[in-house]
């Protein structure tokens, strides 16, 4: 068997997070990126003020955008609250500012739209939540219909639980391929969903328009 190295490579990883985002956009990559062997992972906001997610999850931040030192690793997720600030200067100075330099540019769901705004997908591909695919397409950003998207050093995430894959997506790149399945296999992700209808491309035009119109009754206009 081939011993796994123990000098390990540091990195360290930002998440932004913010009042009305999805919580398992983030937790589910925060989850995989806890498990890395040498990382320090900021959760990023403009205060230190507990926020509150979508589904009613309180998060409390523990860097501000003042205070996070350059990261190697950007990470920002989507959510129901995201249409509320998605045009917030201070956040998007702050992607721009750290994407500049990050080793990787990342996001999960509906993220992918504050990094176009943020101008960090200017010709690269990106996913996102299917139904955010045609607002990022006006944004000029080629959109992807895979679970993950990598084109160069932009890695995104589609919605919500491809964060998990996501995670893993990263971590490969970081630490390696058998760093990443340990973790795998570590949190027992073995998906077997009761139904496979997970993505439009599986779920027919059918159930997508049930899930337009329980959206647009149950959370409001679809932003």
């Amino acid at each position: 068997m081939t011993e796994l190295p123990t000098n390990w490579p540091h990195y360290v990883i930002g998440i932004v997070i913010y009042p009305g985002m999805t919580t398992l956009d983030i937790v589910g990559p925060q989850t995989v990126f806890s498990g890395l062997p040498n990382v320090d992972i900021h959760r990023i906001w403009k205060t230190l003020d507990p926020i509150t997610g979508d589904d009613g999850m309180v998060i409390v931040p523990d860097t501000t955008f003042a205070d996070c030192p350059p990261v190697d690793v950007i990470c920002i997720g989507g959510g129901l609250g995201q249409s509320a600030i998605v045009d917030d200067a201070e956040i998007l100075s702050f992607l721009k500012q750290q994407g500049d330099n990050a080793k990787f540019v990342t996001s999960v769901c509906g993220g992918s739209e504050f990094l176009a705004k943020a101008g960090l997908l200017e010709g690269y591909r990106a996913a996102t939540h299917w139904a955010a695919r045609p607002k990022l397409a006006e944004l000029g950003v080629e959109v992807g219909t895979e679970r993950v998207v990598v084109d160069r050093n932009r890695m995104t995430g589609g919605g919500v639980t491809a964060g998990i894959d996501f995670g893993l997506t990263v971590a490969k790149a970081l630490y390696g391929e058998d760093i990443a399945k340990i973790n795998q296999l570590l949190m027992e992700y073995d998906p077997a969903p009761p139904y496979d209808v997970g993505s439009p491309e599986k779920a027919g035009p059918e159930l997508i328009e049930k899930a337009m119109q329980y959206m647009t009754q149950t959370m409001g206009p679809i932003p």
